[in-house]
């Protein structure tokens, strides 16, 4: 209550804001290259991501240095990884669980999702983000038949660069609370797995449009989602 009566005195200030960050942020395109493959030698491990801008690669030129391409690297030093990227930027969960609703199926061991931010600047209601963030997973399941599902943290939009105050505070308060009660829906679920974000996120870590990360980010966030894999494969070849 306190956060949406402090956004309502808020909101011409907050209004002006977004409309001139809209206006003025520098639009960067998707990470040109291949969005599947295969890749690396030993057991075989299929892999899906879905996700928003930041799975799409935004903020680098290649996919080789976006979360694909890394951690698809990191994870062939062990496993025959056949990869399959399906993201698009300004996805929401919403307009994420329509498009995969024509979606062919196809066995994926492991699924990353990496989807929020969008979701945070539309300003919406937990509870219905919840709801549709577990639609997501069940269709997921049953699309991919994965193992495990690892849902990729909210990343800490109070220190986005480009947002200037109070925008900056509010977005940030939003995607807390969203986070904060999909870490207890995720408690239920024994079928996802969060992987909380605890990175750093200092001006090199950020792209050039203060919004989306920068390859050194995507080295770290690839890095620990490999390790996690990695460290579940036993429980998830069986």
């Amino acid at each position: 209550m306190y956060d949406t009566a402090l956004r309502a005195i808020l909101s011409p200030v907050l209004i002006a804001q977004a409309l001139q960050v809209r206006r003025s942020a520098q639009c960067l395109p998707e990470a040109a290259g291949a969005r599947m493959g295969t890749v690396g030698s030993g057991p075989a491990l299929r892999l899906m991501i879905v996700g928003d801008s930041s799975a799409a690669g935004v903020g680098v030129t290649d996919q080789r240095d976006a979360l694909s391409g890394q951690l698809a690297q990191h994870l062939a030093q062990g496993f025959n990884v056949t990869w399959q990227l399906d993201a698009l930027t300004g996805a929401t969960t919403r307009s994420t669980l329509t498009r995969l609703a024509n979606a062919a199926d196809h066995p994926a061991n492991v699924v990353i999702t990496a989807l929020g931010v969008n979701d945070v600047t539309r300003l919406i209601p937990a509870r219905s983000w919840v709801r549709q963030q577990a639609a997501l997973f069940d269709r997921l399941n049953t699309l991919y038949r994965p193992k495990q599902i690892y849902v990729s943290g909210m990343p800490p939009m109070s220190h986005f660069p480009l947002l200037p105050q109070p925008l900056r505070w509010t977005l940030g308060r939003h995607a807390a609370k969203l986070e904060h009660h999909r870490v207890a829906f995720l408690a239920t679920r024994p079928d996802c797995t969060h992987v909380p974000f605890n990175l750093p996120l200092d001006p090199a870590m950020v792209a050039s449009d203060g919004f989306h990360p920068a390859a050194p980010l995507y080295t770290l966030w690839a890095k620990e989602m490999a390790s996690r894999i990695i460290s579940d494969w036993s429980k998830l070849s069986t």
